[in-house]
């Protein structure tokens, strides 16, 4: 530790400026043609498996994928979900707004060429060491998540930390079996998450989020909007 109180910096964001990796840390479509080393990937890891979970049981793994066939077949798998989710939540094209029908493009241009990005992080969650403490509520499961997501989102904010960008998908749960079979999952295993790892073309330098007032209240949901 620095006579400031401050961790070295590993190359990109310094470790200590946690806040800033938060607030600039977008889903990247635009990735360099640029191979990321092994020894990235696995700082990267390093510094994401001190995530909370359930029972400290620590239920993930990871196969970090680069084979290019592999990561061919995994396109393939994802494109059917995607299309069937932009009909669902957004619409056919008549229907869209201009600005909409951009974004949708530009997520499909993303999802066409998906391959081409340098590294593939496929997370899977030990179903066995999970405590499903929803599962009986009348709707789908939220929970289970809460023993994965914060690795995923340490495993982004490391990225980020690197100079990397990254890209998350949960769409390929629907295609689970068959890439189960492509990468040799046991099964008892569920997947979590596609993580898309590379060094990206750019990375903005504000996102836009709501603001804390549109999703906090104070007490109630029915209460006073928390604001200070």
């Amino acid at each position: 530790m620095s006579e400031n109180g401050h961790l070295p910096t590993t190359g990109g964001l310094a470790e200590t400026d946690l806040v800033a990796a938060m607030r600039h840390t977008p889903g990247c479509r635009e990735y360099l043609d640029a191979q990321v080393e092994d020894a990235v990937i696995h700082r990267v890891l390093d510094s994401a498996r001190f995530a909370p979970s359930g029972g400290n049981r620590q239920g993930w793994r990871v196969a970090v994928v680069r084979n290019e066939a592999t990561k061919r077949a995994l396109r393939d798998l994802y494109l059917a979900p995607w299309m069937r989710y932009v009909r669902e939540h957004y619409g056919t094209d008549d229907s869209m707004s201009d600005d909409r029908k951009r974004r949708v493009e530009e997520a499909t241009r993303m999802a066409e060429s998906m391959h081409e990005v340098p590294v593939h992080l496929l997370v899977w969650l030990d179903m066995s060491v999970v405590a499903v403490t929803d599962a009986n509520a009348d709707r789908p499961s939220v929970v289970a998540g809460g023993s994965v997501f914060p690795f995923i989102q340490n495993v982004q904010l490391a990225a980020r930390a690197e100079g990397l960008g990254t890209r998350i998908t949960t769409l390929l749960s629907e295609e689970e079996s068959s890439v189960r079979e492509l990468v040799a999952a046991p099964e008892g295993w569920a997947l979590a998450a596609l993580l898309l790892v590379g060094w990206p073309e750019r990375l903005p330098k504000k996102l836009s989020r709501q603001p804390v007032e549109s999703f906090t209240w104070s007490e109630r949901f029915d209460g006073a909007t928390f604001t200070v």
